[in-house]
């Protein structure tokens, strides 16, 4: 994507308003539309979210109710941080396998709840991980194995201290002929190695195409100018050999964004990782890789230059790793605007044309529509400028790109500022007043920056749903703001810690090794406690894949006192044929049914602990249940619930 160009629907004209939409539907992807499994983290390859179930539909929701719950057990287990239950479970096979934030392995009756074997990776416990968390896992079916034998199903855990585990489906023991013993350490063979253990994690499920299963990372990614490197493996299903690897940082002179790293930066650099979920395209061999910041997240003068693959939307060739095309969403980040939202794959179809499509939802509330193929936008993008930075040797992006479809606010103005009453306003005023403001994309800075939409976006990491039947995506978004400032590296730690104790909401300090600074940042709060942005403070949106527009956005939740509308939130949605949407994901301990057609909020469910999480729908025993966990972790409260719903 070239600077100072506006794109449009150039490659590919046709009245967008006419178009249909599908999602994406190879023989495999159709054959499990007809069952009632959720096989995948998205559900389908191409992470659709979408259920063609529709025995719980808008006329019934109201009755659904709890069926079982399930406690796992982790609470239990002593460790030095306190883990976030976020997992989303798969059902395949008459079996729903899920994880504990340590990465052990349980398998359910999807219809009873009653656990069958679990399976123990012995993951260390205590290493102060910064993101304490297991999303889920993968399966992969060997139909050249005889029904019955061992590992013919396959489940792949990657475990938070960043192992790679095949068991089989059926016993929950470890599969021998991978890798070693059944597993991979993930931490071999990186071109950066961790520079601490906690440094280095795995917190998304693989992926599986084909005979490969393909591997993220999770990396710190603000410590440091060199933090771990960030590379994409895939392993042979049955071996564990390693078949290929792609960096997201180019290390070949001759791939044309190599020279997006200037002085030599892509040699030193680290992260840029992908630590969120990955899709695929089995029809087209591709895998699509949403990539993250370089390191570190808020000084880019030591990796000056665009930095291509990072912050980016890559289509990778499943056979080789080779890179088919790529969209970068954000130049030299400096927000920590990675693409947190796993992609989902859908179809355009306008007459007899269908047009492959890529959806991708960002941090800076915006959604893109690519080319599945060419990775061209097919709703305009149009480079725009944007402030420069006034940091000493930092040279902020001239332009940055901007979707037509902006799903949340950009920016912040005074007269927009909110509180609890006159002194809240006021003290808010006073906060903004000392920033640097000039809206989305205003670089960090000395003095201080207001962010919006903040580091946990906009859209997040709980991604979108779609229902194809009825042309319609949904997205969660979070609405606040923060402020980023980059300090001097020798100023005061003491004063610091002080000055962070006596804030209702303390900041944040990184230091930021091998620069000259120290970054902190904080969301901006009232003394009140409340959010100085408006409500609502988190928002469900719903965007018209027939016209390629957001059609309806209501609040998400509500503030946990209750006095102001929208909750922040992380977690996802999915999507059923019975025109429902279902998503947790608040502060507040709920779990709600939403109108896919209207937003119109139908049904709610207390529950005991904030569900961090993206739920599930499948058909077990003849009924059809909605799963999700509870146990969020932090404000979302801790626990370690699995809870089904259906009808009575």
């Amino acid at each position: 994507m070239a600077r100072g160009k506006k794109y449009s629907v150039a490659k590919h004209p046709m009245m967008l308003a006419a178009c249909l939409v599908t999602s994406m539907q190879g023989p495999a992807a159709l054959a499990q539309s007809m069952t009632g499994d959720w096989p995948a983290y998205g559900r389908d390859p191409g992470g659709t979210r979408y259920s063609p179930l529709t025995d719980i539909n808008r006329s019934n929701i109201k009755s659904l109710e709890v069926a079982w719950t399930f406690r796992t057990g982790h609470l239990g287990i002593e460790t030095d941080r306190k883990p976030r239950f976020e997992t989303t479970p798969i059902v395949v096979d008459g079996t729903l396998y899920l994880t504990t934030p340590l990465g052990e392995l349980i398998a359910l009756d999807p219809a009873t709840g009653a656990e069958r074997w679990r399976f123990d990776p012995k993951s260390r416990r205590k290493a102060h991980y910064g993101d304490f968390a297991n999303r889920g896992v993968s399966t992969w079916l060997d139909e050249k194995a005889p029904i019955g034998a061992s590992c013919r199903r396959r489940i792949f855990v990657a475990t938070i201290d960043a192992r790679l585990f095949a068991v089989d489906g059926a016993s929950g023991r470890a599969c021998a002929g991978f890798g070693t013993r059944g597993m991979i350490d993930l931490r071999k063979g990186l071109r950066h190695a961790p520079f601490e253990f906690s440094a280095y994690q795995v917190t998304s499920p693989p992926l599986v195409i084909g005979d490969l299963v393909v591997t993220g990372s999770a990396i710190a990614d603000n410590s440091r100018i060199a933090p771990a490197s960030g590379e994409v493996r895939a392993f042979d299903v049955r071996t564990g050999t390693l078949r290929w690897r792609w960096d997201p940082i180019p290390q070949d002179a001759q791939d044309p964004a190599f020279a997006t790293w200037e002085n030599d930066s892509a040699a030193t650099n680290g992260a840029a990782n992908v630590w969120s979920v990955k899709v695929a395209d089995p029809e087209r061999g591709l895998i699509f890789a949403p990539t993250s910041s370089p390191g570190p997240d808020y000084f880019g003068g030591l990796r000056p230059g665009s930095n291509r693959y990072a912050n980016s939307i890559v289509a990778l060739r499943a056979a080789t790793g080779e890179v088919a095309w790529h969209f970068q969403t954000v130049h030299h980040d400096l927000w920590d605007y990675d693409n947190a939202a796993p992609p989902a794959l859908v179809t355009l179809r306008r007459g007899g044309e269908s047009i492959p499509a890529v959806l991708q939802a960002t941090k800076t509330g915006m959604l893109f529509v690519l080319h599945r193929e060419t990775g061209e936008p097919l709703v305009p993008v149009e480079e725009r400028a944007v402030p420069a930075s006034d940091v000493p040797r930092e040279r902020a992006s001239a332009t940055q790109p901007f979707s037509a479809i902006q799903l949340s606010p950009h920016g912040l103005a005074e007269k927009d500022l909110h509180g609890l009453g006159e002194a809240d306003r006021l003290a808010c005023s006073t906060l903004i007043m000392e920033l640097r403001n000039e809206g989305i994309f205003t670089p960090p800075s000395l003095q201080g920056t207001l962010v919006r939409p903040s580091n946990i976006g906009g859209a997040h990491w709980g991604g979108l749903a779609v229902n194809s039947d009825r042309q319609i995506a949904v997205v969660p978004v979070n609405t606040i703001a923060s402020m980023v400032q980059l300090m001097p590296a020798d100023f005061d730690d003491d004063a610091a810690e002080e000055e962070s104790d006596r804030l209702s909401q303390g900041y944040e300090y990184t230091n930021m090794v091998g620069t000259s600074y120290v970054m902190r940042r904080r969301f901006l709060r009232a003394p009140s406690g409340a959010f100085c942005s408006p409500p609502p403070w988190g928002a469900l949106v719903g965007v018209d894949l027939l016209n390629l527009k957001k059609v309806w956005e209501v609040p998400l939740g509500t503030h946990p006192d209750g006095a102001v509308p929208g909750s922040p939130n992380l977690g996802g949605p999915i999507a059923t044929a019975g025109g429902l949407v279902f998503i947790g994901a608040t502060v507040e301990k709920a779990f709600r049914a939403f109108d896919v057609e209207t937003g119109e909020l139908l049904w709610r469910a207390e529950l005991p602990a904030g569900a961090r999480a993206t739920p599930i729908t499948y058909r077990a025993g003849g009924k059809q249940f909605v799963v999700v966990s509870a146990g969020g972790g932090e404000v979302f409260g801790e626990g370690d619930y699995l809870i089904a719903f259906a009808l009575p």
